[in-house]
C-alpha cells in the first residue's frame, strides 16, 4: 500500500516542477505574439520544440508546459542567430513550432 501512494506523490510534485532551464544568451531573446511577422525582421528559420506533457497518467499544468517550450525556444534562438521567436501554432500533446527571426540592427 505505501509503495503506490510514495510513486503517486513523485508523479503528483514531478509535474509541477520545471526541468528546463534558460541558456546563456537565451534571455537577450524576445517572444513576440503570434499573428502577422514582426516588421521589420528576417526570418531564419523555425524552431522546433518538445517536453512531457505527461507523467504516468497525470497531465501536468498546461502553462507550466507552455513557458518550458517557450523556454527551450528560446534557448535554441542563438544558434539559429534570431533574437525574436514567435510562436506558429498552440501547444499540442507537449510540441509546438516557433518561427526564429533577427530583428534589428
Amino acid at each position: 500500500m505505501r509503495l503506490p501512494l510514495l510513486a503517486a506523490s513523485i508523479a503528483l510534485l514531478a509535474a509541477g516542477c520545471t526541468w528546463v532551464h534558460m541558456a546563456p544568451g537565451a534571455s537577450a531573446v524576445r517572444v513576440v505574439p503570434a499573428g502577422t511577422a514582426p516588421a521589420g525582421c528576417q526570418k531564419l528559420g523555425e524552431i522546433s520544440v518538445s517536453v512531457k506533457d505527461s507523467v504516468a497518467f497525470y497531465d501536468r499544468n498546461p502553462l507550466r508546459v507552455r513557458e518550458e517550450l517557450e523556454t527551450l525556444a528560446r534557448n535554441e534562438g542563438p544558434g539559429l542567430g534570431a533574437n525574436t521567436i514567435q510562436p506558429l501554432d498552440e501547444p499540442r500533446d507537449g510540441e509546438q513550432r516557433f518561427a526564429g527571426y533577427r530583428c534589428g540592427g
